[in-house]
């Protein structure tokens, strides 16, 4: 079985060539669109683009984090207020355990019961969970919830994931300007090779949603098995995770409306969707809960 160190070198060297990955097919993307658009200035626009891919792969890096805090309407919570006591305990308990910094808290507003850590290291980390977690839970199912969570925090599942959510989310979107913004463009030109370059747009615009689907959940499922465990080893209380997800089995209904580029950071699947039954970005409820009252 691989260690917690094993884990995070691997998840450094995933992180970094994700980076390449999306770096590399963004100013793909680019040049798809100069030629598309402006084909006589292609190379100064490719140039300013790989620019601006740089940049931005760099504040994903760094920024990232806020980014997806901003995104789920997260906002942070005040430790002097009784009613997050528990939620701060748990928090700090945790911490100890996984011998990690205490992350930053935040709370966000959904009646589901959910929760999603993020950052690039330990140092820099936040845990997020919803209103929905906290009125819910009872205290050891809190614990392993939080547990979970700082699982993610500790071997730099947080960076990678996080890299996924704001990198692989640009390259939808830029794909989707793509696919809405082709036909707006003159028909003058008759040029077969604008065409061939129409066209793998066209193909990139269509595709990069269901590629951006595989990558979550190529990532998500090991690392969610592995949590549990790791949690259940914080805790020393298997039972607590395990009667929180039936919770969650029984409450939830997929509607918390967050976007499909940050559903794999959260605990459970926030989102119902056509795509969950071909690309799942988290393992059944039922099948985490079988393994963790065999432990």
């Amino acid at each position: 079985m691989a260690s917690f160190y094993d884990e995070i070198n691997k998840n450094r060297r995933k992180s970094f060539l994700l980076i390449v990955l999306v770096f590399s097919f963004l100013a793909g993307l680019i040049y798809v669109i100069s030629i598309i658009f402006a084909p006589e200035s292609s190379f100064f626009i490719l140039i300013f683009g790989t620019v601006f891919v740089f940049i931005y792969t760099y504040g994903s890096y760094r920024f990232g984090d806020k980014v997806v805090l901003s995104a789920t309407g997260a906002k942070p919570v005040n430790e002097n207020d009784p009613k997050y006591t528990t939620l701060i305990n748990a928090v700090d308990n945790m911490a100890i355990a996984a011998g990690v910094p205490k992350p930053k808290i935040y709370v966000m507003e959904s009646d589901e019961i959910n929760a999603y850590a993020t950052g690039r290291d330990p140092k820099n980390s936040s845990i997020c969970v919803t209103t929905g977690l906290l009125e819910r839970m009872k205290r050891d199912e809190l614990e392993g919830v939080i547990g979970h969570e700082m699982s993610h925090i500790q071997n730099y599942d947080i960076r990678f994931a996080t890299l996924v959510a704001v990198l692989v989310g640009l390259v939808a979107i830029i794909s989707n300007m793509i696919f809405r913004s082709w036909r707006f463009r003159g028909s003058d030109r008759e040029d077969r090779n604008l065409g061939i370059f129409i066209l793998i747009g066209f193909i990139l615009a269509i595709f990069a949603p269901i590629v951006v689907r595989i990558v979550q959940a190529a990532i998500s499922r090991k690392r969610e098995f592995l949590a549990d465990a790791s949690s259940a080893k914080l805790t020393r209380y298997p039972e607590g995770l395990a009667s929180a997800l039936e919770k969650i089995k029984k409450y939830n209904e997929g509607k918390m409306q967050v976007s499909e580029a940050v559903s794999h950071l959260f605990f459970t699947d926030p989102n119902k969707s056509a795509l969950d039954n071909i690309f799942a970005t988290h393992p059944s409820i039922s099948e985490r809960i079988k393994i963790l009252r065999s432990m």
